[in-house]
């Protein structure tokens, strides 16, 4: 008897983003739970939207909780993998808190589908997305300690305890997409320059933006396009 798995033709020609259909699940699934919700999206639906049986999808992912959660990791992966490489390295705190910002930034804002919606969904508050909340809050740990660093290096200006403020303010470009459809073009620089000066930082920002492409480049991290 033949497989009746992945290999059976699709139901519809290929329309989704991705150069796999894993990768197309997940823009299907990107979509359907940032518009229509994730508690009333089916799997059924997703594949669905891929053009795929709905037992193909299953030969990805086992159930709805793991394309959420592999949606989840794309938001986090990239930067958090930036900023580990970039914690001993001998350039300044605000310039690698800035290059961590604006790569950050532009690709929540790049994103196809505005992912970082999914935060605030009552499941990620369970056991089966802990692993993924630790990943954050190791993010959000780099941000303090690159932040903490900037705010030293401030002296007189500082801003004692606004540490935990570069992180939120980079985040603010989720509801700016959801409020606006679109996020603003001018968010890309005006939340890294923000990140820095709500720390007390008075130095040159276009030093400091080219010294953090300086650091992109040089670690081949290009910024994401949109």
């Amino acid at each position: 008897m033949a497989n009746p798995g992945p290999g059976r033709p699709r139901l519809e020609q290929r329309t989704r983003r991705g150069r796999t259909p894993r990768a197309e699940i997940l823009d299907a699934a990107g979509e359907l739970f940032t518009t229509n919700g994730y508690a009333t999206t089916s799997t059924r639906a997703v594949a669905d939207a891929v053009g795929i049986r709905q037992a193909s999808l299953y030969h990805h992912f086992a159930a709805k909780d793991d394309i959420l959660d592999a949606l989840l990791a794309e938001t986090i992966a990239t930067p958090l993998e930036l900023a580990v490489r970039m914690r001993d390295l001998p350039e300044r705190a605000d310039t690698r808190l800035y290059a961590l910002a604006w790569f950050d930034v532009r690709q929540l804002c790049a994103a196809h589908w505005n992912l970082g919606a999914l935060y605030l969904l009552p499941e990620l508050r369970t056991d089966r997305f802990a692993s993924f909340r630790l990943r954050r809050d190791e993010l959000r740990g780099h941000y303090e300690t690159f932040a903490a660093a900037v705010i030293a290096e401030a002296a007189d200006d500082a801003v004692p305890g606004a540490e935990v403020l570069p992180f939120r303010l980079v985040e603010t470009v989720i509801n700016m997409r959801s409020d606006e459809g679109a996020a603003p073009a001018y968010a890309e620089r005006t939340i890294p320059d923000a990140t820095l000066r709500m720390l007390g930082w008075a130095g040159d920002l276009r030093e400091v933006r080219a010294a953090a492409g300086r650091l992109l480049d040089r670690l081949a991290v290009p910024l994401p396009l949109g």
